[in-house]
Order: C-alpha cells, then structure tokens, then sequence
C-alpha cells in the first residue's frame, strides 16, 4: 500500500490552500491556471449527476494530498489499523 501512497504523492497536484469544502477544486485551478470559482461551478453542475460528480469528488478528496503530502486515505487506514 506505500507505493501507491508514493504514487499519489508523485503526482504533481495537489490540494489547494483556498479551499471552501476539501480544497479539490482550488488545487485543480492552481494545477492548470484556471480560475477556481470557474472550476468550483462546474464541480456544482456535476453534482447533478450524482455518481460522477459526488462520485468523483469524494474519490479526489480521500487520495489527493494536501501540500504537506498527507493523503486523508492513509489517516483513515492508519486509525483503523490501530483500534
């Protein structure tokens, strides 16, 4: 399971440090130079279509990193390993 945390961590994306909800779609605007309240309305419309937008949100939010390279999958993984 490391290599696919090294993985992630390699890609160059990351969470964006404006963030409203999980930060997704500010770092998705940052990644490519795109306007981030562009790319929040779009993610909304997406919400329409439930099992590709929250679908996919909710997959970016648990292995996307934040800047400092935690990833909130292996947070999750971590705390129940140790109950």
């Amino acid at each position: 399971m490391e290599t696919v945390y090294r993985a992630l961590r390699a890609i160059p994306f990351r969470r964006g440090p404006r963030r409203w909800v999980g930060g997704v779609c500010s770092g998705l605007a940052e990644r490519f130079g795109w306007d981030a309240n562009l790319v929040r309305l779009v993610t909304l419309v997406s919400f329409l279509l439930p099992v590709i937008g929250i679908g996919l949100y909710l997959v970016l939010w648990l292995i996307v990193p934040w800047a400092d390279g935690s990833i909130p999958l292996q947070r999750i993984v971590r705390s129940f390993k140790q109950r």
